[in-house]
């Protein structure tokens, strides 16, 4: 299956815009269109897990131990996390290369670091 993401609410909102004007067909969805605005890190992972979508976060601090509680008793699309140094046109062109070479099932209940 092709992966499909899902922002995070720290996730600049700029990027997905530059995916969706680049590849309208990325099925890439806001924090906003979600609902993830004021949810615990353990919803936005379980709401991301529903939708079959991979979390796109720069949450590099508190993430990676929320997931690691999640996928104890659940399972997850999986979470890419962003550098806090990447600038939006580094982290464009690296969402772009995972959705363009890669199938959903590789991100199963993994979190991968993107230093785009």
């Amino acid at each position: 299956m092709k992966v499909r993401f899902q922002a995070d609410v720290n996730l600049n909102e700029n990027i997905v815009t530059g995916i969706l004007r680049r590849l309208p067909e990325i099925d890439f969805q806001t924090a906003h269109a979600a609902g993830l605005h004021g949810l615990t890190d353990y919803d936005v992972l379980a709401i991301a897990a529903r939708e079959y979508r991979i979390l796109v976060t720069r949450d590099h601090r508190t993430m990676p131990l929320h997931f690691s509680d999640f996928i104890k008793s659940r399972h997850s699309s999986g979470v890419l996390i962003l550098s806090q140094k990447s600038n939006i046109k580094r982290a464009i062109e690296a969402l772009i290369l995972v959705w363009t070479t890669s199938e959903s099932e590789e991100f199963v209940d993994l979190i991968r670091y993107l230093d785009s």
